[in-house]
């Protein structure tokens, strides 16, 4: 027994090295070994009141550039490819050349690539760019040599001229036409059907005259959201990226460690916690949650480390406002006695091998 207690106690201190010296886990007072190169890597923030008013403050997601809503749609103007159909009232044979028993696209009027659009008794007619009323009076006026006092009326049967482009996580992608009534942003991306569960519905793109702009489609769900009130034009083009790359990760003394992807564009930290059960109550220590936030340029700037106590129950409602972003690290550090026990069962074969140890100094003695 006597050459067991001294190793005993080495390995006691040993273990208290192991377990609580700097650099070994999280806290609040030092992240890394002071002084290593990536202490100066590394800003510990800690999650106040006021660090959530100011990131508040700084989100302009609901934000939508005043160009866009400023945008209001003309009157629509003909262009090529749309099909017309020209009525001459009480003259059939103009109306209906091929007669009233085929389909009325069979007697519609193409605008052929060029813009122009020919007619009996008319001739060829510049059609692009003109509106239906500035369509109807010229043919009126041409006809009226050879027609006393004719009633034209036209109409589009189909539209082809004007053109939204869209692409990615829509169920229907491609182009869809723009006709005399105008199209909302809200109806371009109902008439697309978006992927639920598989779409960044935050980060749509919409590119107009060599622009980009991204919009947030969850704002629609906030209280003074505009986007309903913008409209779309000839040549725009929407993308909705998917979410796969939107993640936050929970890692450490939770129930369930795994990632968690955005469906809109807000997730804060109570319910990324909620999603997983929590924290484990008998291992985790409330004091050492932190959220790790990465950045492009580690030479340049440091990463953030933000840090919250929930040893109180106040502080989930603080961490309720702690908004979360893409490829965050959510990471809850163990509790001290957690950290003995997992070393007590990692050393435990040693320990062993000292109890067998001290039994034969013990069996030698009895025999002598």
């Amino acid at each position: 027994m006597n050459r067991a207690l001294p190793l005993a106690m080495l390995v006691g201190l040993t273990l208290q090295g192991c377990i609580f010296s700097p650099g070994q886990h999280m806290d609040t007072g030092q992240l890394v070994r002071e002084g290593s190169p990536e202490s100066s890597r590394i800003e510990l923030v800690p999650i106040t009141p006021k660090l959530v008013a100011i990131e508040a403050a700084s989100d302009h997601s609901n934000v939508v550039a005043p160009e866009l809503l400023h945008y209001q749609p003309a009157e629509y103007r003909l262009g090529a490819g749309d099909l017309i159909y020209i009525t001459v009232w009480d003259h059939p044979e103009l109306t209906a050349p091929s007669g009233p028993q085929q389909q009325i696209e069979a007697n519609g009027r193409l605008i052929r690539p060029d813009g122009t659009l020919f007619y009996p008794y008319v001739g060829s007619i510049d059609a692009a760019g003109k509106t239906i009323d500035e369509l109807r009076s010229i043919i009126a006026s041409r006809l009226s040599k050879v027609v006393a006092e004719p009633q034209v009326d036209v109409s589009i049967l189909r539209f082809v001229s004007q053109k939204v482009t869209l692409s990615g996580a829509f169920g229907k992608t491609g182009q869809i036409a723009i006709t005399n009534t105008p199209m909302t942003l809200l109806e371009a991306v109902g008439e697309g059907s978006v992927q639920v569960g598989s779409a960044d519905i935050s980060g749509l793109v919409l590119k107009r005259d060599g622009r980009e702009y991204l919009l947030d489609l969850d704002a629609l769900n906030r209280k003074n959201s505009n986007l309903h009130n913008l409209y779309l034009k000839n040549g725009d083009q929407l993308h909705l990226p998917y979410n796969d790359q939107k993640k936050v990760y929970l890692l450490g003394e939770v129930n369930s460690s795994r990632s968690l992807v955005f469906k809109g564009s807000n997730m804060n930290l109570t319910d990324a916690l909620g999603s997983v059960g929590g924290l484990r109550q008998e291992t985790s220590s409330g004091k050492e949650v932190y959220v790790i936030r990465g950045v492009e340029n580690l030479a340049d700037e440091p990463v953030k480390v933000f840090q919250i106590d929930l040893k109180s129950p106040s502080a989930y409602a603080l961490a309720q406002h702690f908004k979360l972003r893409p490829q965050d690290v959510v990471y809850v550090g163990p509790a001290d006695i957690t950290r003995w026990n997992r070393f007590i069962s990692q050393v435990f074969p040693s320990a062993n091998l000292l109890s067998v140890g001290a039994n034969i100094k013990d069996d030698l003695g009895t025999t002598n």
